[in-house]
């Protein structure tokens, strides 16, 4: 990802084995990361049972908020592709309790279509 896609609020996928290593204290047993996708220095994490938001907050970032989603708190979901002249796509999560979704901006590199499959099959269970 470059420092630009960074700072205009883009995501791109990270090494699933990396974020497997560097969480697994977070992890629950059975627990495996899916899908990772870094935005700047946060992090939205699919799990095969959770969706995981790692917010690193202050100048160090050594301080880190983990938002942790139960798949079965979604209770919709939408994707907006990335077009001619606005190259990001965009993934909104609507989770029970709140009337807002989760917004979540990526850059025109990553399929959208697999982030939504990847979401899809474990709300959708």
């Amino acid at each position: 990802m470059g420092i630009f896609d960074g700072m205009m609020g883009n995501a791109s996928e990270v090494n699933v084995a990396e974020v497997q290593r560097d969480f697994a204290k977070i992890l629950s047993t059975n627990e495996r990361i899916e899908k990772a996708y870094k935005l700047i220095r946060d992090l939205f994490i699919f799990t095969n049972k959770r969706l995981i938001l790692v917010d690193k907050q202050g100048i160090t970032g050594k301080k880190v908020e983990f938002h942790s989603i139960p798949y079965k708190n979604i209770t919709h979901f939408s994707i907006e592709t990335a077009g001619n002249f606005d190259l990001d796509a965009e993934l909104k999560i609507w989770i029970s309790g709140n009337a807002l979704p989760l917004q979540k901006q990526f850059n025109k590199s990553l399929n959208i279509y697999e982030l939504q499959s990847v979401l899809a099959e474990y709300v959708l269970k």
